[in-house]
C-alpha cells in the first residue's frame, strides 16, 4: 500500500512538471488552439508512454482551469483564471519584487522565493492571495514574455571545469548565467561581456547562455561606456543600409520645392544652442511689422521632408525613438549626415523648415498665428553664452533682436507661472573631459535668461501646435487624433506626506485645488532657496510629481499648466516630434482624424525608449562621478544626505554632485532602524538621527567603477 502511494506522488510531480512545460509552450502563442499531438511535439514528448503522460497532464490543467477545451480534443490557455493577474515585474535589491498590473492601484508584492524564473521587466502571470489583514501578495505562475534576453556581466571561468558563469548587475537580472565551454566565443576570465540567455530548464538553478560579444576589461573607459549602451539595448552604430540610405538622400534646395513653401530667407534668423551642439533643431526669426507688432518665427528642421514612413531610415528612427546623450558622446536617433548636416539649421545655409509664425504685441500676446512649411537662411549661430552676453551687456551684433525676444519671453514666463506652472530650476552636472575622455573637472549647468528665452518660444510653439490640431473655432475639442506630451496631477498621498513633512520645518502648503497646489510648491521652492533643507525639500517635491509621458489622450500638462501640449520642436532627436510634424501637415491638408490605436502604441514605445535613454544617461554620469572621485580616495568632504533606505543612506557632495552610500551595518556606534515617514534612521540607544537633508562630514573610502558606486564613511 505504502509503495503505491509513493509511486502516485512521484507520478504527481512528474505530471506537474509536464504541466509546466505545456503552459510554457502554449504561452508562446496565447491565442492558438492545439491538439494533444501538437502539444506533445512542442514539448518533445513523442513516444507513446510520454504522450500518455501529456494527456494526463492536460486533464490536470483542465481541472485547475489553467487551460480550456473550446472543442473536443482542442486546448488553449485560459487567460481568465480566478485570482490570476498579468503584469510587469520589478525587482528591488533584496530580491523581492512588485508586479505592476494595469488598472490596479497598488502593485502586488512577490516574495523572492515566489518569483520563479522571472527576470526584471518580464511580463508575468501571477496568482494572488490575501493574508489576514495584510496587503495582497502573489506568486509568479509563468513568464509570458521576456523583457530581454541579452545581459552585460563579468565572465568568470570556473578553474579545472569546462564551464563559466556570467555575473550580471543585480539591477537587471537576479541570477548568474551558466555558459558551457562551447559557447565561450573567445571570452577570457574577467572580461566584461554580453551574454545571450538561451534557455532556463525547469529545475535548473541558473539559465544557460552563450557569449555574443566581448566588451573588454572591466573599469576601462570605452568598455564601461559600451557596457552601459549594451545594458540598455542602445545601438552605437547604424546598420550599413541605413547609413547608405541617409547618404543617398537628395539634399538640394530646389526651386520646385521652394515654390511650395513660404520663403522666409530674407528675414533676420538665428539659432541659440549649447556651445558643443551640432544638431540645430530650431531657429528664431524676428521682424517688426508696420502696425508696431512683432512677427516671431519658430522654425524647426523639416525632418519629415527627408525621413518618410515605410523606409528603413524611418524604421530605424522609430526603433531608437530618441537620441541618447551620454557624458562623452551622443548616440543619435538619425545618422549623422542627417542630424548634423542635412537637417541641422547651420548658419549661412538655406534649409527646409516647418514653422510656427506668431504675430505678437508688446504684451507678448499672440494676435495672429500661421503654421506651415518654409525655407529659411540662418544668419548667425549663437551659443547660449554669447546670447547671454548680449542680454547682460546690451552690446554686440543682433543685440536689439535678442533683447526684444528676451523681454517677450520674460512676460510669457511670468504669465505661465501665474497660471499654475511649476518651476524646478535644478542645475545639471557636467564634466570637463581631457583628450582621453577622462573627467578632469566638474561644473553645473545653470539655466540663465538665454536658456529661458529659447525655452519660452519652444513652449509657445509646442502649445499652439497642439491647440491648433485639437480645438475647433469655438475652442472645443474636435477629437482629432494627435500625439500629446502629458503630465498627470501629482499623487495626492505623496503631496499630503510632503505637506506634513515640510510643516516640521515651519513651511505651509495649501492643497485645496490644482492651482493652489502649484502655487504652494512654487512658494515652497522659493522659501527654501539657500537654506540647509533646500536639497531635501526640492527632492521630495520632485518625487511627488508624476512622470511626463506621450499619449493620444490629452489630459494636459500639469507641470507647465497647459491644457494641450505636444512635442514639436526637436524632430532631429525625438521621434514623437516627427510624428507631430506629419500629423500637423495631414490636418493642414484637410485630412480626417487618423487611427488612434496605432498612434497610442507608438506613444507607449516612445515613452519607454525615453525612460531607457534617461536611465543610460544617468548611469554614464554616475560612472564619470566615480571615475572623478577615484582621484580623491581618502579625502574628506562636507555632504548632504540625499536619500534614505532600510539598509543605509546616500550622501551627496554639493560641489561635484557625487553620491556615496553609507551602509547601516558599518555604523558601529549603535543599532539603527529606518523610519519611512520622516526619511530618517534612528539609533536605538544613542538616539542619533540621520535625516534626509542633514549635513555631515564624510571620507571617500571606496570607488567601484564597475558597479558605479562610491562608499563613504562618516567623519566625526
Amino acid at each position: 500500500m505504502k509503495k503505491r502511494k509513493y509511486i502516485s506522488q512521484k507520478n504527481d510531480s512528474k505530471l506537474l512538471e509536464i504541466g509546466r512545460l505545456i503552459l510554457r509552450f502554449m504561452n508562446q502563442d496565447q491565442n492558438k488552439v492545439y491538439n494533444y499531438k501538437q502539444i506533445s511535439d512542442g514539448i518533445d514528448h513523442k513516444n507513446p508512454r510520454q504522450r500518455e503522460l501529456v494527456i494526463q497532464a492536460l486533464h490536470k490543467l483542465l481541472s485547475s482551469q489553467k487551460i480550456k477545451e473550446p472543442s473536443k480534443g482542442k486546448y488553449n490557455i485560459n487567460l481568465n483564471i480566478e485570482g490570476t493577474l498579468t503584469g510587469v515585474i520589478d525587482f528591488n535589491q533584496s530580491g523581492n519584487a512588485y508586479v505592476k498590473v494595469e488598472n490596479l492601484n497598488d502593485d502586488v508584492f512577490i516574495h523572492s522565493k515566489n518569483v520563479k524564473d522571472a527576470l526584471q521587466g518580464d511580463k508575468v502571470l501571477i496568482v494572488t492571495y490575501n493574508f489576514k489583514g495584510k496587503k495582497m501578495e502573489g506568486s509568479v505562475l509563468e513568464v509570458l514574455e521576456r523583457k530581454r534576453t541579452e545581459f552585460v556581466g563579468t565572465f568568470q571561468l570556473i578553474e579545472q571545469k569546462e564551464f563559466a558563469f556570467v555575473v550580471c548587475d543585480k539591477k537587471f537580472i537576479n541570477t548568474d548565467i551558466f555558459v558551457p565551454k562551447s559557447k565561450f566565443n573567445d571570452a577570457k576570465n574577467g572580461d566584461k561581456v554580453v551574454v545571450k540567455m538561451i534557455e532556463w530548464k525547469l529545475g535548473d538553478k541558473n539559465p544557460s547562455g552563450e557569449i555574443v560579444k566581448v566588451l573588454g576589461a572591466p573599469g576601462d573607459h570605452e568598455t564601461e561606456i559600451h557596457s552601459i549602451l549594451a545594458e540598455y539595448g542602445l545601438p552605437y552604430t547604424f546598420p550599413e543600409e541605413v547609413e547608405r540610405d541617409a547618404e543617398n538622400i537628395d539634399r538640394r534646395i530646389t526651386d520646385e520645392e521652394v515654390a511650395k513653401r513660404r520663403d522666409m530667407r530674407s528675414i533676420c534668423t538665428f539659432t541659440i544652442d549649447p556651445k558643443d551642439a551640432k544638431d540645430f533643431d530650431d531657429a528664431l526669426s524676428i521682424e517688426k511689422l508696420d502696425n508696431g507688432n512683432w512677427e516671431i518665427g519658430v522654425h524647426i528642421a523639416d525632418v519629415a521632408h527627408y525621413v518618410v514612413p515605410g523606409t528603413i531610415l524611418d524604421d530605424e528612427a522609430y526603433e531608437r525613438a530618441t537620441s541618447v546623450y551620454l557624458v562623452d558622446r551622443v548616440v543619435p536617433m538619425l545618422p549623422e549626415v542627417l542630424s548634423n548636416d542635412v537637417c541641422s539649421l547651420r548658419p549661412h545655409e538655406d534649409k527646409y523648415t516647418f514653422s510656427a509664425v506668431f504675430e505678437m504685441n508688446e504684451n507678448a500676446e499672440v494676435v495672429n498665428q500661421w503654421f506651415g512649411r518654409t525655407v529659411i537662411h540662418s544668419d548667425r549661430r549663437f551659443s547660449y553664452e554669447e546670447a547671454q552676453e548680449r542680454i547682460e551687456t546690451q552690446q554686440g551684433d543682433l543685440t536689439e533682436e535678442i533683447l526684444t525676444l528676451d523681454r517677450l519671453a520674460k512676460i510669457m514666463r511670468d504669465k505661465r507661472i501665474k497660471n499654475g506652472a511649476i518651476t524646478f530650476d535644478r542645475s545639471e552636472v557636467r564634466f570637463n573631459l581631457n583628450e582621453k575622455n577622462e573627467p578632469v573637472g566638474v561644473y553645473f549647468k545653470i539655466s540663465k535668461d538665454s536658456n529661458h528665452l529659447i525655452e519660452e518660444f519652444m513652449l509657445l510653439a509646442n502649445k499652439k501646435v497642439s491647440e491648433f490640431v485639437s480645438l475647433n473655432k469655438r475652442g472645443e475639442n474636435n477629437n482629432n487624433t494627435f500625439i500629446y506630451r502629458i503630465h498627470d496631477d501629482p499623487d495626492p498621498a505623496k503631496l499630503t506626506a510632503l505637506k506634513d513633512f515640510v510643516s516640521t520645518f515651519g513651511y505651509k502648503m495649501d492643497l485645496g485645488n490644482t492651482k493652489k497646489v502649484a502655487e504652494s510648491i512654487n512658494n515652497l521652492l522659493k522659501d527654501v532657496k539657500g537654506k540647509g533643507e533646500e536639497n531635501m525639500v526640492e527632492t521630495l517635491a520632485m518625487r511627488s510629481m508624476s512622470k511626463a509621458i506621450y499619449s493620444t489622450n490629452p489630459i494636459g500638462h500639469y507641470g507647465l499648466g497647459f491644457d494641450y501640449y505636444s512635442h514639436f520642436t526637436s524632430p532631429i532627436r525625438r521621434y514623437p516630434d516627427l510624428l507631430a510634424h506629419r500629423l500637423l501637415q495631414h490636418y493642414l491638408d484637410g485630412g480626417k482624424s487618423t487611427d488612434k490605436n496605432d498612434l497610442e502604441e507608438k506613444s507607449k514605445h516612445c515613452s519607454a525608449r525615453e525612460k531607457l535613454a534617461a536611465d543610460a544617461e544617468r548611469e554614464s554620469i554616475k560612472f564619470m562621478q566615480v571615475k572623478f572621485m577615484e582621484k580623491h580616495l581618502g579625502e574628506t568632504f562636507t555632504g548632504v544626505i540625499s536619500g534614505v533606505a532600510e539598509f543605509g543612506f546616500w550622501v551627496e557632495i554639493p560641489e561635484n554632485g557625487a553620491e556615496g552610500l553609507i551602509k547601516l551595518r558599518d555604523l558601529v556606534d549603535d543599532s539603527y532602524s529606518y523610519d519611512k515617514s520622516t526619511h530618517a534612521v534612528y539609533g536605538s540607544s544613542t538616539g542619533n538621527k540621520y535625516q534626509l537633508g542633514d549635513q555631515l562630514k564624510v571620507k571617500v573610502i571606496k570607488a567601484n567603477l564597475i558597479q558605479k558606486q562610491l562608499d563613504f564613511k562618516i567623519v566625526d
